[in-house]
Parts: C-alpha cells; structure tokens; sequence
C-alpha cells in the first residue's frame, strides 16, 4: 500500500523570535493532588524545551493552556493555573515565571503581556474559564490573537480539538509566524511517520475497554500493518461476536455486528488480527477477587480481566520481534494485581523491541500511566502526551490546528 507522508511544519527553532512574543499554546493539562500539587508534571516538563528556545533567543513567552473541565462562567479556584505557574518557575529557575493577573482575555492580561520584559515568561489564566475556548468563538480568539507577534502549537494533547485557542487564534494570526513548538513537532514525527514509513513486521497492539473507541482505528489500520493484537475488555465484543463463551465480562451488545465486519475485514486483508485465546479472570474487579484461567470460553460468572498465559506469549513474541509498534490501551487491568501481567509482559516487550532497533510508539493515558507504572517509559521509542489525539492520528484523521501551522 503506498502512504503518503505528511507535511512537516516549521517550527518554533526554525524562526526568528528576538524582541517578539511568541504566544505558544500549550498542554498544561496536570492532574491536581488534593492540595492542588501536581501529581504529574510529564507535560510540563516536555514543554521546557520549547519555552527555553524562545527566551534564550531573545523572544518573551506568551503561554496559554486549560486545565480540568472548568464551567466556562468564569474563574474557578481549584483550577487556576497558578499551581502550575509555581512548578513551572521550580522546573526553569534561571527564568522570570509570572502570571498574568485577570481573565486570560482581560485588560489586565494584555497590559501584563505588553509590558513583560524580553526573555520573561508569562502564562494566562485558564482558557476555558471563558466558554469561548471551548466553543471555538472568533471574538474570544481574537483577544488572544492580540498578544502575541509569533503563534506556536505545541499542544498535541489537544491538537484534535477546535478550540478557540488552537483553531481561531492561528486563523486570525494568518500572515505571521505560525509554527509548531518541539513537542508536538516530536509526537506529529512519531505518530504519523510511523504510520508513513513504517519497518515491518509492523505489530499494532490495542486494548481498552471498548471496541467503539478502537473501530476507527482498527480500520484504518487494516492493511498498512502486518498485524493488530487486540486486549482489554474490548476483547470480549470481538469474541462474542465469533460465539465465544465470555461469562460476565464487559460487551458492548450494539457493537457486536461491527466487530463481526472488522473480522471479515481483516481476513480480506494483508492485516492479522489476533484475538485472546486464554482469559485469567475475577468473580469481580477487587484485589481479593477469586481469580480462574480459562482456555477459549468463560464459564459463566466470571469476567475477563486480563489476556491468559498462553496469548501474552504469543502477543510479546510479536512485539520482541517487530520493527514498529504502535500500542494504544492495556490488554487487562493494569492497576491491580494479579491482572496487570499482560499490560506488563508487553510493556517489558516493547523494551526489549527498542533495545533490539524497533520504533516503538505508545498512545493514550492508561497506556501512559502503565508503561510509567512499570518503569520503562525510558525504555520505547516515544510515549505520547496526547490521549484523544493519539488514537485520531491512527484513525487517518487531519487536525485543522496543524494544518495552519506553516509548512517547512
């Protein structure tokens, strides 16, 4: 099959920023601790880069992001970016870190903008306590648009989306700069040319929980890789569609006809699809479940909590021996003992893949929170900062954020 590669973007490094403000879009979006501590700070600390390329320069950094789902009525305590402001300072101690004071669209914000010093910092307060972000209004994007002389993307975890900051800001900046910051330069580069250029043996795995979350991009994956290695509970609607036994385990009743299409549909193609051939499973998801390993059916009462034995081997086989890897959702719930070992046997796999020359690239959050549960994060190709983007990419899908960025 030929693919053709995507447009690569200029970015950030690619122009000049010396006295300009560079308003860059990123993806501060943390989970918070009760006392509002940043439980993980991956996505900050991956945007460093980016923000180091432009006040090094000589550029003052206009930084705008959301965080949680805020009502859009207005400023919300809990979820002000002030938390992240403070880690951010602690992650870049020799720069100026501020806050710009008021509303992100506010006159306060935009003297506060206009009057930071070159080579300073300065992050808006959350987008989307204005529901004009999420509703994508010109009138909110053109407030943006005002601070800043360069826009840069660097916000892959909502590249998919059609915010206001990511679609209309660029829109109304058109005949300035508009490029991509490092990090989504990295991920736009892993995710699509993996697809593009792929080795082969090219393995997808795909788990989770739902087969409707997944269909897409099974499609779309048909006959570009060699094989796709399906998990999780989504496993369980491909099974009971071929009349398989599964017990009590998570179906989805009104996919169950177009799991049966995927499965004709893979057979007509180039593409392997493998199904679970052994299940440990729990009377329940609790620690202190009862826990049975069944080959092929579930008995009655029993639910699917993890692939068995017999199917992570071949599955790691697969993987220890691909060129590529494309993985999106754990194959069992990864977060309890004892049905973790599949998410872990193929994470300790796309290692060793790594360690062998493969690329091998994870998307999606729990595929993210496993591998780093696991300690091997370091140890693939490239693990994503993007959930819902990921998983679009691999769908085929084009994001309109991107595709106004400039062209290299």
């Amino acid at each position: 099959m030929t693919r053709t590669a995507a447009k690569r973007k200029k970015t950030i490094e690619q122009i000049d920023v010396d006295n300009k403000r560079v308003l860059m879009r990123v993806d501060f979006n943390v989970p918070l601790g009760r006392r509002h501590e940043i439980v993980d700070d991956r996505r900050i600390r991956l945007a460093v880069e980016s923000i180091r390329s432009v006040i090094s320069r000589g550029g003052t950094c206009v930084l705008m992001s959301h965080l949680g789902r805020p009502s859009g009525n207005g400023p919300e305590a809990g979820l002000s970016l002030k938390f992240v402001v403070e880690h951010l300072q602690h992650l870049m101690p020799e720069a100026n870190v501020s806050m710009a004071p008021g509303a992100c669209d506010s006159p306060e914000a935009a003297a506060a903008v206009e009057a930071s010093a070159r080579g300073s910092v300065i992050v808006l307060e959350n987008l989307r306590f204005n529901r004009g972000e999420k509703a994508g209004t010109r009138s909110f994007g053109e407030c943006l648009a005002k601070l800043g002389d360069i826009y840069c993307n660097n916000a892959f975890g909502t590249a998919h989306r059609s915010d206001a900051s990511m679609v209309a800001v660029p829109e109304i900046m058109s005949g300035k700069p508009r490029v991509a910051g490092l990090l989504l330069d990295q991920e736009l580069k892993f995710l699509s040319d993996t697809l593009d250029k792929a080795e082969s043996p090219f393995v997808a795995v795909l788990g989770g929980a739902k087969v409707s979350d997944k269909l897409m991009a099974i499609k779309n994956l048909l006959g570009k890789v060699d094989v796709v290695l399906i998990g999780g509970a989504m496993a369980y609607t491909f099974l009971q569609a071929i009349g398989r036994g599964v017990g009590s385990s998570l179906v989805e009743e009104d996919m169950l006809d177009n799991a049966e299409q995927l499965i004709d549909a893979a057979a007509a193609s180039t593409t392997e699809l493998m199904l679970p051939r052994d299940h440990v499973t729990g009377k329940e998801i609790e620690p202190r479940t009862s826990v049975e390993v069944f080959a092929e059916d579930i008995d009655p009462g029993w639910m699917g909590l993890d692939i068995g034995p017999e199917t992570a081997g071949w599955y790691t086989d697969r993987v220890r021996h691909a060129r590529t890897v494309l993985w999106n959702g754990p194959v069992g719930v990864y977060e309890m003992e004892p049905f973790d070992v599949g998410t872990r046997q193929i994470a300790e796999a796309c290692a060793a893949a790594t360690e062998q020359g493969a690329v091998t690239v994870l998307g999606g959050g729990d595929t993210a929170a496993a591998i780093k549960q696991f300690g091997l994060a370091d140890q693939v190709s490239h693990v994503s900062t993007g959930g819902g983007a990921s998983l679009e990419l691999l769908e085929g899908k084009k994001f309109r954020s991107v595709e106004l960025l400039d062209d290299a």
